[in-house]
């Protein structure tokens, strides 16, 4: 019975600290290095706001690691200082397939690769950041969220909340990442 027990521990173990050497669940990007700042390109386009003065270019994103059972991913970016700290959100997409393990610079930005839910703006693609022309440094936050749904449950045009409500007992679990962004000051 001590030899049982001792065994069985023994794969207890061996089991445990394998999975606690998981290799992680990651999102990264080639374009910006995580805490540093957005290309200029990544900002919004320029147009009725001064504040913008990019090309609304979508970062190339990439991430490994899901965890087992990933059926589809969602992916929320968001100011959480934006319009003076109610946030904003540049993106809500959703149904992106478990096969998927990037999108491509411009994917986001041209509605690509996803199921288009609604930002702070009203479209289903992605925004560019166009915080105020001040010294404030503004914060993007990237937060892809494994799910057991399969890449066709949602319907298009959820609000973030609508889409974080949904996910209720679905999510695995998620990967994320930050970046700055500052708009040019004019002289």
């Amino acid at each position: 019975m001590n030899k049982l027990l001792s065994s069985l521990c023994l794969i207890a173990a061996s089991v445990g600290s394998a999975a606690a050497f998981a290799a992680p669940f990651t999102l990264s990007s080639p374009d910006f290095t995580a805490g540093k700042l957005l290309p200029s390109a990544a900002g919004g386009k320029p147009g009725n706001d001064p504040a913008c003065h990019g090309q609304n270019i979508s970062p190339l994103l990439e991430w490994q690691n899901a965890p087992a059972n990933t059926k589809s991913y969602a992916l929320i970016i968001q100011d959480p200082q934006g319009k003076n700290g109610l946030g904003v959100t540049h993106l809500v997409a959703y149904g992106i397939p478990a096969t998927t393990q990037r999108l491509e610079r411009t994917a986001l930005s041209n509605g690509k690769g996803f199921v288009g839910g609604l930002n702070s703006k009203g479209t289903e693609a992605y925004v560019g950041p166009c915080p105020p022309p001040t010294l404030d440094l503004h914060y993007y936050t990237f937060t892809l969220i494994a799910t057991d749904l399969a890449p066709t449950a949602l319907p298009a045009g959820l609000l973030r909340e609508e889409l974080l409500h949904r996910l209720e007992g679905h999510a695995l679990a998620a990967a994320g990442t930050v970046a700055g962004y500052q708009a040019q000051i004019p002289h």
